[in-house]
């Protein structure tokens, strides 16, 4: 199984069990990465997550978008860009951007 399959299965066996579910893909990115597109994060409304968009200061940017989503917010695109200088302290090891889609996983 693929880590992007533990984080489908995941939020269909949140939303099978009543929770609310967000989903996050990186979309794009350039420059330095931690993760690829197609990387995917699943949040629950319990603040539970499986799976990776970043890391750092990022990926708690995503996760709270996540939670203001499944609250009836409308999906947003979420884009992140920092100097190589910046680079360490939000999760992005040597500059460059990335682009995270969110959106709620309806029935």
């Amino acid at each position: 199984m693929t880590a992007e399959n533990d984080v489908l299965d995941t939020a269909e066996t949140w939303r099978d069990a009543g929770h609310k579910v967000a989903l996050a893909s990186v979309v794009s990115t350039w420059g330095s990465s931690p993760r690829p597109s197609g990387s995917q994060l699943a949040v629950n409304d319990t603040g539970a997550f499986v799976g990776s968009v970043s890391g750092g200061c990022i990926e708690g940017a995503v996760i709270a978008e996540a939670m203001d989503i499944m609250q009836g917010a409308p999906p947003k695109l979420l884009e992140f860009g920092v100097s190589n200088e910046m680079a360490w302290e939000v999760g992005l090891a040597c500059g460059g951007s990335i682009a995270v889609f969110v959106e709620a996983l309806n029935d």
